[in-house]
């Protein structure tokens, strides 16, 4: 169920914040920005603003405004079928009847940043073909691996052919920020390292500069020149506060304008008696929140451990504590997603409702009756660390004991993609295409790797034991979608028994902002980005 956007209005009221520090929200705090709408987010620094290579959710903030996409989705929320898809660079597009050929028609004119040219259909070729190296690209790379050719047929037509059929394609793979089209040109001239701090796209803003503050984040200007019309606010800076309290006040004090929530138990009523006039922006199911276990590493290669695990946390209570942003999960797809299983619709076999004497007993048979411990990494940021607190305490019911390690998150994300933690988290969202976070979390193909150049299959599930490849290569070669559905629960029943990994929650991704900006636009659902291209200061 989407959770549209939230308004908590009520009586205006001075708000007590820190050490005995009052300060009222108002139009005149944020007065002194009419022309650059700056935003704070839960990370201490900018990794990489090259689109294929960003895992940091608050990078995607500067790539969604500098580089486009081929297509997009509806501002403030996920298609509900294909023909609600956008043009964007590209202008229409055919699909062959068997869904494995896609033919796209570009735009003419859209000239990229900086003086690099217009882009053309050697630029959409040179994009793909590099998200596709297995030289180039770790993290990202899985989800084009269904691409087996890019032509083109002059300068504004591109033909995409799949291995396998894919009725989603531009629903799918295409809306994903990693596909923003990049100039060739720019990229042979830069090269790799340097197009990471210094992109060109041909997006609504263009980069001026990445701060030497890390704080100070990314500075955009408005591109005055955009084939779908300029922004209504000249400038944008995208900043990195990763403090909760800092990164509050600085709303409040109007030295930003919006900034990522905090999705912990108490947040979001704490706010609200802060100051009523806040507003507060859900895309929702937003990222999808779950744990994977590593089978390669003791006693996780056990079955009845995992399962013990399963039977250990309490999702239900997980959901309310993190309430009003969170629900609770039944598989890797949420409820309103097609194929999503249900409280009523997954089978009682997998659906690991709470029970800690099952747990004990499983443990026991596992050689575990007093249980084990071990130590497990987490990122300070708090829908990573609360959800984690939660689990820890759950899990001491069965005896086992799990040592929190907690790190910076950029350095958390870091260390978790060279495969070297035990218990894994992952927030991720995705778009309404049922295959999407199974490719990307349980294939084989997605296997974390030391060196870093794997993807987020941190559990090494289809390589440590038999995984759901061959399923998943079925739903891939069906065309017809409702068949297709089908495979994907059985997809979802078989690695729920297997247990590599535990859907969690899905987490709506919270952003609060000052009654100052209007969006342009309702936000009820979508990635945990959205364009701001619409929005104005009112």
């Amino acid at each position: 169920m989407a959770i549209s956007r939230r308004r908590f209005i009520g009586n205006s009221a001075a708000a007590m914040v820190g050490a005995g520090l009052m300060t009222t929200l108002g139009t005149k705090a944020f007065a002194q920005s009419q022309d650059t709408l700056r935003l704070a987010f839960a990370a201490r620094g900018v990794r990489t603003i090259d689109p294929a290579k960003s895992i940091q959710g608050a990078d995607e903030w500067a790539i969604i405004h500098i580089h486009d996409l081929l297509v997009e989705l509806p501002l403030g929320h996920f298609p509900e079928n294909i023909s609600e898809v956008q043009p964007s660079l590209a202008e229409s597009w055919t699909m062959s009847p068997d869904a494995k050929v896609w033919t796209f028609q570009l735009r003419k004119g859209v000239q990229f940043h900086k003086g690099y040219g217009e882009m053309t259909a050697d630029d959409v070729k040179f994009t793909f073909d590099r998200l596709r190296d297995t030289k180039e690209i770790s993290a990202n790379r899985v989800l084009f691996d269904n691409i087996a050719d890019v032509k083109t047929d002059g300068p504004y037509k591109v033909t995409f052919t799949l291995s396998q059929p894919d009725p989603l394609f531009p629903i799918g793979p295409l809306s994903h920020y990693s596909a923003s089209v990049i100039s060739a040109k720019a990229y042979k001239e830069k090269g790799k390292e340097a197009i990471e701090k210094d992109p060109i796209g041909t997006g609504p803003y263009q980069l001026e500069s990445v701060e030497s503050d890390p704080s100070q984040g990314v500075k955009l200007k408005a591109n005055a020149d955009y084939f779908g019309g300029a922004p209504n606010i000249p400038n944008m800076q995208v900043m990195y506060i990763a403090d909760t309290t800092a990164r509050t006040l600085a709303l409040l004090s109007g030295d930003v304008h919006m900034i990522e929530g905090v999705r912990s138990p108490g947040w979001v009523p704490s706010m609200q008696q802060r100051n009523s006039a806040l507003l507060f922006d859900v895309a929702s199911p937003g990222s999808f929140f779950t744990i994977q276990m590593n089978l390669q590493v003791k006693p996780f290669d056990d079955i009845r451990v995992r399962h013990a695990v399963a039977y250990l946390i309490n999702r239900d209570e997980i959901a309310a504590a993190m309430s009003p942003v969170s629900q609770r999960t039944y598989g890797i797809n949420p409820p309103s997603y097609l194929g999503g299983f249900t409280k009523d619709s997954i089978p009682e076999e997998v659906r690991y409702d709470y029970n800690p004497e099952k747990a004990k007993q499983l443990l026991g048979e596992a050689g575990f009756p007093n249980g084990f411990s071990f130590t497990a990494d987490t990122s300070q940021r708090e829908d990573y660390s609360s959800v984690m607190l939660i689990i820890q305490q759950q899990l001491r019911a069965g005896g086992i004991d799990m040592k929190l390690n907690i790190k910076d998150h950029t350095a958390f994300h870091a260390d978790q993609g060279k495969g070297t933690n035990t218990m894994y988290q992952r927030s991720a969202a995705y778009p309404p295409v049922p295959t999407q976070a199974i490719i990307e979390q349980l294939s084989a193909n997605a296997e974390v790797k030391s060196d870093g150049s794997g993807g987020p299959n941190f559990s090494h599930y289809g390589v440590a034991i038999l995984g759901i490849d061959d399923l998943l290569g079925k739903a891939m070669d069906e065309p017809d979608l409702g068949k297709r559905i089908k495979l994907v629960q059985e997809i979802e029943v078989k690695f729920l028994s297997d247990m590599p990994l535990l859907p969690i929650s899905d987490n709506g991704y919270l952003v609060v902002r000052s009654p100052s900006v209007d969006l342009g636009y309702e936000l009820k659902s979508g990635y945990a980005h959205w364009r701001l291209t619409k929005a104005k200061f009112v």
